[in-house]
């Protein structure tokens, strides 16, 4: 088979760091190649590589045999490369048609005009030809994220894309999309086009690819057929150790209500019900798990729970307390952390560094700051140590946060709500762009703070990961919670149904559901960060 790809010899540097070293990567045409690593490992860079938007400091992009010279991604695509990034670069008003043709369009009256029925017959026949479900007239804002997925596919596609690369391309999908795009990738390598795809999911690496490569530190660590390996060799071959690969929570002991939201309801900016009645009990020792598609009233509901939006109707109680129109400070002081979906909007200042980031929402703590000054000294200290326990990389309390990559902006967020001596912790999407091994380290303190007494409060959008650590798991859709349920009884392809909306139908003996609380609770998701650092004091 020829090789479609080859990336040869690749080396990117930046100032002070080498993303990429020496990298060869070979791709067979017709074929699914996954792409491995932990956070930081150069994956993105070396993809970006190949798309054009940085130019190599050393080695050859070579298609089909021939070297490249891209200078920027317009350059790849004319050369056949395609890329499909995680966050979808779509008009939300416009057509399916639209989207795919815009700035490609065909044009009529000698130019002047865009010839929509030829766009629209385009589409439909590019679709056609590759078994794609879409209908060209729909509007982006009002098709599900699978198909949105399908329609940036066809947008490379029409471009005259032979190779595709994928960012994370299952992130936001159901079980069943998730299963439809294997479907797809299936048909396009069967038409002759090459896949690569950029994952942190082992299992389907293993199912969707034909061949793994894994980056550590920038180099290539290995390449193996998807079908002569284990999910624990390649976390192996990613983080340089054994990785335990299962959860095992035990039996939750659980004790009193810790947090209680009782027919909650939070109307958006157009007044229409992101979250919907929603109500439930999370006790001290348990994990109550939220899974749900992203956009089905998760975010509103976590914020309502932690201070930083308001509640339209209902209550939100804390510590048998009224917290409902307490502030989000007053939250933090009486043991509430949060692990925010949107940790660069909510989680952290990024200009400070991370002494500074370390005391957002201790600003007022008296381990911290007496008589209205900051303890510089002590806060250095602590924010050194979240580094240290946390395997924060660089590990430099300096830095700022803008200069560290996603995950380990994402892991010193995770260490300063972990070690505020919670009594509930909410976590939305705790583990999102963090790799494997951090993943592990993750969902370890988050049973370890389960088995001191902690309440728990996760949202997951990976259904491996809320099932998995989850003693009670609720399933949002549209702002209500379709169903609760007992995660071990229950399958990923029912989680999966109930997540695209389908509710369960009428148990036959008519007994209520054994996973449901006592008092009939439900779940929740979302969430933000703590205030600014109190500027009172100086910096020691």
């Amino acid at each position: 088979m020829a090789t479609a790809v080859h990336l040869d010899g690749i080396t990117k540097r930046f100032p002070g760091v080498v993303a990429n070293d020496d990298v060869d990567l070979e791709v067979e045409r017709g074929t699914v190649h996954a792409l491995l690593g932990e956070n930081g490992a150069g994956k993105t860079t070396l993809m970006n590589v190949l798309y054009g938007l940085y130019e190599p400091t050393s080695g050859t992009v070579r298609l089909d045999g021939e070297p490249q010279a891209f200078d920027s991604p317009r350059d790849a695509i004319d050369a056949g490369v395609g890329m499909i990034h995680q966050h979808f670069m779509l008009v939300d008003p416009m057509t399916v048609t639209e989207n795919i043709t815009l700035g490609s369009e065909p044009r009529k009256w000698g130019g002047l005009a865009v010839d929509r029925e030829a766009a629209r017959e385009a589409v439909a026949d590019l679709a056609d030809r590759y078994g794609f479900d879409v209908d060209p007239d729909a509007r982006i804002e009002d098709v599900s994220v699978g198909e949105q997925q399908r329609v940036e596919i066809l947008k490379a596609l029409y471009r005259g894309a032979e190779t595709l690369i994928l960012d994370e391309p299952t992130a936001v999908l159901t079980p069943q999309e998730v299963d439809e795009l294997f479907e797809v990738l299936a048909e396009l390598t069967a038409q002759g086009k090459t896949i690569i795809f950029i994952t942190h999911k082992l299992g389907e690496a293993m199912r969707a690819a034909d061949e793994i490569s894994v980056l550590r530190d920038g180099r290539k660590v290995g390449t193996v057929a998807a079908d002569a390996t284990s999910q624990e060799e390649l976390a192996e071959l990613m983080v340089g150790r054994e990785v335990l690969m299962d959860v095992d929570r035990g039996a939750a002991e659980t004790g009193d209500v810790v947090a209680s939201v009782s027919d909650v309801v939070v109307e958006d900016d157009r007044g229409v019900r992101a979250v919907d009645g929603v109500s439930f009990d999370v006790r001290g020792g348990e994990v109550f798990g939220i899974a749900g598609v992203d956009g089905n009233g998760q975010t509103e509901l976590v914020e309502a729970v932690t201070g930083l939006q308001s509640v339209d109707a209902g209550e939100v109680r804390f510590l048998g307390e009224d917290v409902t129109t307490v502030s989000r400070r007053d939250r933090i002081d009486a043991g509430m952390a949060y692990v925010p979906e949107d940790r660069q909007e909510r989680g952290l200042v990024m200009e400070f560094d991370l002494v500074e980031n370390g005391l957002l929402g201790s600003q007022h703590d008296p381990d911290f700051a007496a008589n209205g000054r900051v303890d510089w000294p002590t806060t250095r200290q602590h924010a050194e140590a979240i580094i240290d326990e946390y395997d924060v990389r660089p590990p430099d309390a300096d830095a700022d946060a803008e200069s560290l990559s996603g995950g380990n902006q994402q892991k010193f967020i995770v260490g300063r709500e972990f070690e505020r001596d919670p009594e509930l912790v909410v976590a939305s999407h705790p583990t999102r762009g963090v790799d494997i091994g951090s993943i592990e380290f993750i969902h370890e303190r988050l049973l370890e703070l389960r088995r001191q007494g902690v309440a728990v409060l996760l949202v997951s959008s990976k259904l491996e990961e809320v099932q998995g650590l989850s003693d009670r798991l609720a399933v949002i859709y549209e702002g209500e919670f379709i169903d609760v349920v007992d995660p071990d009884e229950t399958t990923e392809e029912e989680l999966g149904l109930l997540m695209a909306g389908e509710r369960p139908g009428e148990r036959a003996n008519g007994d209520p559901d054994p996973s449901s609380p006592p008092d009939g609770s439900g779940a929740a998701d979302d969430g933000a960060a703590a205030d600014a650092v109190d500027p009172a004091g100086d910096r020691a």
